[in-house]
């Protein structure tokens, strides 16, 4: 849902403006005291009773600085000690150079209602900051005095210098709410798109005209007024598998089109792209940092002496570059130190590494564009207009003939071709160097894939010796190898497995292929696994599936109102072989099935079978699609639902009539 307003006068809100109506600070009622649980979610551990919102434009005639100032009043109702951790309260405060915003008005009370009113009340001793990155500060504290039943109420003021970003509204929370309200008083000057995102509609919005609500000196401004209601807002609750929550929460989002000066001229804030690509390939921290292949020159010729094709001499630059410039662990599309810095300091963002990947390439003559992108976290990007904003990371689209690869250089553990998890969302902007920029689908050609194998002998005395092959390629394999990468050594991260696996015991392991990225990698045990004390029963049970048994089923919501987004697809299959006692045979075992999802969006096949002696079974778990929208949520669910029934069956042997 889209909507605009015009508005007419300058962006300075001064001290006369006329504030909504916020709900009175501790004036709890009957109902809120009574309440023991949320009647319309009655699993919810919290429910957020009353909320209110109110962001406007204030001059400092002090300091003579312009900023928002955006205030936030909650009042909620803790129901058991599960619902206790949402009185931890967690405010963002960003910050950028020298302006960051800052925190003021703060209160916080804590109600208890046994037998009397008893009121707590926050200590500011108690309310601390921390330092989350270089852009963001957090300040933090935790309700005092909270039980089950209790009411937290609390309310602050965001004072904030980013003068263009009007503060957004989001009405789901990871709890449901009651009742929520936001106004946003709109300097007359701006025109914003205001945009509707989320599956849930307004409960009732109005608009107000302000006449002379505010003034700069000697001069009265009219104001936009506008508010927005939602009633009866159910949780939003995250589940594996999905990009940024912002991209789905029902909430209110302004994008600044453009505004009004003073002297009647018009400032525009809403770009063609042909406007930003000229601006972007001149800008001294994007296109600037592109051009810098007088950088590489002298490492050119080594770099390619034994390179025979383009291919092989990009992937010598990206595997130079991957070992050059470490990642600081800060996303970005523009450079922060520059690429001459960065390899000096051996040290950089994302845009400083693929920067200076594409400028390698360059002076290795191959054709390298920069491509602009929002990460998965970050959200998805406005199509109709460019936001640059919105965009947090860039990379490198290589294109060799009819071929083109999307490229990463800043983690050591990608092969050449593969884009991290986080990159994968929706579409990218490429800019090529004298071409109109365009979009690209941000995908990728690897899988998750996993080739499970045991081959093994049940023997006398209830153990099973068996070889326990992994194999993982693609995604699966350098999550692998992220996971190895994570202990001190290879046989630190075998002694966790061993921890993982009560009841085997594990004789021998080898891994292999830990450091060939290109290649996959190798995990081969060799095992002893006590299925019984001893084979002197009438029957034996045991679960085949020992290696890649599904346990958990990743989707347990009644109802998902946003898709499953794998990011790539996945590929699973296990190879079962298990020599049978002599004197026992076959009497039940998992069924044979062969499902399928709709539309070939999925299948999983189980064949299991006794032949010479031999339990063998040859499983298949397939995904063909990346996203499952969510009319497809319920069947997915019910698909793994009945993997996990199928995996919980027993095999049971019997002893053989003589």
């Amino acid at each position: 849902m889209r909507m605009k307003i015009m508005l007419l006068i300058i962006f300075l809100l001064g001290p006369f403006v006329a504030r909504a109506e916020d709900f009175s600070f501790g004036s709890i009622n009957q109902d809120d005291v009574s309440m023991q649980k949320y009647m319309l979610d009655s699993t919810s551990n919290a429910v957020i009773l009353r909320e209110y919102g109110h962001a406007r434009f204030q001059f400092d005639d002090q300091r003579g600085e312009i900023s928002i100032v955006f205030t936030h009043h909650i009042r909620a109702k803790i129901f058991n000690k599960d619902g206790v951790n949402h009185a931890n309260i967690v405010i963002p405060l960003y910050k950028s150079g020298d302006k960051y915003e800052y925190l003021e008005g703060l209160k916080a009370v804590t109600i208890n209602m046994e037998g009397k009113r008893e009121e707590t009340w926050l200590d500011t001793k108690n309310v601390y900051q921390e330092e989350y990155s270089k852009y963001v500060n957090l300040t933090k504290f935790t309700m005092p005095n909270i039980h089950e039943g209790s009411i937290i109420e609390y309310s602050y003021n965001i004072i904030s210098p980013r003068l263009y970003n009007f503060r957004n509204w989001e009405f789901q929370a990871d709890i449901p709410k009651v009742y929520s309200e936001y106004e946003a008083v709109i300097p007359a000057t701006y025109n914003y798109n205001i945009v509707m995102r989320g599956p849930y509609k307004l409960t009732d919005q109005k608009s107000k005209l302000l006449r002379e609500g505010f003034r700069l000196p000697g001069w009265p401004i009219d104001c936009s007024q506008l508010t927005y209601i939602m009633k009866k807002v159910p949780a939003f609750i995250e589940e594996d598998y999905m990009t940024a929550a912002a991209n789905f929460k029902s909430a209110i989002y302004f994008e600044l089109s453009d505004m009004y000066l003073r002297n009647g001229s018009k400032r525009s804030y809403t770009k063609e792209w042909k406007n930003v690509d000229r601006e972007l390939a001149i800008d001294k921290d994007v296109g600037g940092q592109a051009k810098q292949k007088d950088l590489f020159e002298r490492h050119i010729p080594e770099l390619l002496k034994n390179a025979e094709t383009d291919l092989d001499k990009a992937r010598a630059v990206f595997y130079f570059i991957q070992r050059q410039i470490k990642w600081n662990k800060y996303y970005g599309m523009f450079s922060e130190f520059g690429v001459k810095k960065a390899l000096e300091r051996r040290s950089g963002n994302i845009a400083d590494i693929n920067l200076a990947l594409i400028a390698a390439c360059t002076a290795a003559g191959l054709d390298a564009e920069i491509v602009i992108l929002s990460t998965r976290e970050n959200g998805v990007v406005n199509k109709l207009n460019p936001v640059i904003s919105e965009f947090n990371y860039l990379i490198a689209k290589l294109n060799i003939g009819d071929e083109s690869y999307l490229l990463d250089a800043s983690d050591p553990l990608l092969p050449f071709g593969m884009l991290p998890l986080r990159c994968i969302n929706d579409q990218g902007r490429v800019l090529p160097n004298k071409k109109p920029s365009y979009w690209i689908d941000i995908k990728s050609q690897d899988k998750r894939n996993i080739k499970y194998m045991l081959t093994g002998e049940l023997q006398n005395d209830g153990v099973l010796k068996a070889i326990i092959s992994t194999n993982s390629y693609g995604y699966a394999a350098y999550n692998k190898r992220k996971e190895i990468r994570n202990y001190p050594s290879v046989e630190e991260y075998i002694e966790k497995v061993k921890g993982e696996r009560p009841g085997m015991h594990i004789v021998n392991a080898v891994i292999s292929g830990l450091d060939t990225v290109e290649m996959g990698l190798s995990e081969r045990y060799t095992v002893e696994i006590n299925l019984f004390d001893s084979l002197g029963y009438q029957q034996l049970f045991f679960n085949p599936f020992l290696v890649n048994r599904t346990s958990k089923n990743p989707f347990n919501l009644n109802e998902r109102t946003y898709p499953v987004d794998l990011g790539v697809l996945h590929d699973e299959s296990l190879i079962l072989d298990i020599k049978l006692p002599e004197e026992y045979e076959l009497v039940s075992q998992p069924k044979n099935v062969n499902m399928a999802l709709a539309e070939r969006g999925g299948q999983f096949i189980n064949a299991m079978k006794v032949e010479n002696g031999h339990l063998q079974c040859n499983q298949l778990l397939r995904l063909n699609k990346v996203i499952y929208e969510s009319e497809e949520y319920l069947s997915l669910k019910e698909f793994f639902s009945r993997i996990i029934q199928l995996q919980k069956t027993d095999v049971v042997l019997q002893k053989k009539k003589i």
